[in-house]
């Protein structure tokens, strides 16, 4: 029988991740049909145990179950066990299900290999306290930048995060008021760019040498990636390369096969999203 794999969320008919995965499966001849799954709010637990109680072998997690799946599985890999939010969740031989994060490895496959931005030694913002942001913290740790700034609506939620990852290296939560310098990176791990919002961000972040990265992607430059080109920033990165990237961590999870990220993401920029 055909294996299947889904993603689940809520809502979900604007992912992308069906069409990524296709395509992926496409290139690697492998037998398999990827589908998109909207789940109540309250109904998560019961739909992934169905889903796996038939043909189901794997499970992308988006918006807002992330943390909820890392609840729920029976094991998790050190990844996702430091971000406590898990987007991979993969069947095993014994029937038990496996949670993963693969974000945060998507997120670094973008900005260093794609987009050649380095992180080293460089000074990062980081805008949200959510899954999704729980998801990329260790990743980018891991390279060695000179210190990690947290923004949130809620500071308290900010602190707490940056508690948790403090003995990886220097990560720090700040309120927006408290933002008077520039610095290297900026990354917004926010939805607000979906309804059009902008985080209360001071220009004084953003200098001419600052790299900014929306999560969020659309057909034009969203919200907060025309507000920072505006202020004049070297370089805005939408987080459509994420999604490919992260997608092609699960796929090769899955598969056992890496899969051509490039070919499809180009794909996905002149096709879908022209």
């Amino acid at each position: 029988m055909t294996d299947l794999y889904a993603v689940m969320g809520n809502p979900i008919n604007h992912s992308k991740s069906p069409t990524i995965h296709s395509k992926f499966a496409e290139q690697a001849k492998q037998d398999l049909v990827y589908s998109a799954m909207l789940v109540p709010t309250e109904g998560f637990e019961p739909a992934v145990k169905d889903f796996f109680k038939g043909h189901g072998r794997g499970l992308n997690i988006t918006v807002p179950f992330k943390e909820k799946a890392y609840q729920l599985a029976n094991s998790l890999t050190p990844r996702a066990q430091t971000a406590e939010a898990v987007n991979t969740l993969v069947l095993q031989e014994d029937g038990t299900i496996m949670g993963d994060n693969t974000d945060g490895a998507g997120l670094v496959r973008d900005l260093v290999m794609n987009q050649k931005v380095d992180i080293a030694g460089k000074k990062l913002l980081v805008i949200g306290a959510g899954g999704a942001v729980r998801g990329i913290l260790q990743p980018f740790l891991e390279q060695a930048p000179e210190s990690i700034t947290i923004v949130n609506r809620t500071f308290e939620k900010a602190q707490l995060l940056a508690n948790s990852f403090e003995e990886y290296g220097d990560i720090k939560a700040k309120g927006f008021d408290e933002l008077t310098e520039p610095f290297d990176v900026i990354i917004n791990g926010t939805s607000a760019s979906l309804a059009g919002e902008l985080p209360p961000l001071p220009d004084a972040v953003i200098a001419q040498h600052t790299c900014v990265y929306d999560m969020m992607y659309g057909k034009e430059l969203t919200p907060f990636l025309q507000w920072a080109q505006q202020q004049g920033a070297e370089k805005v990165i939408d987080g459509l390369g994420m999604l490919v990237e992260q997608a092609a961590v699960s796929f090769e999870i899955w598969r056992g096969v890496k899969p051509n990220s490039i070919e499809v993401l180009q794909d996905l920029r002149e096709h879908l999203l022209a």
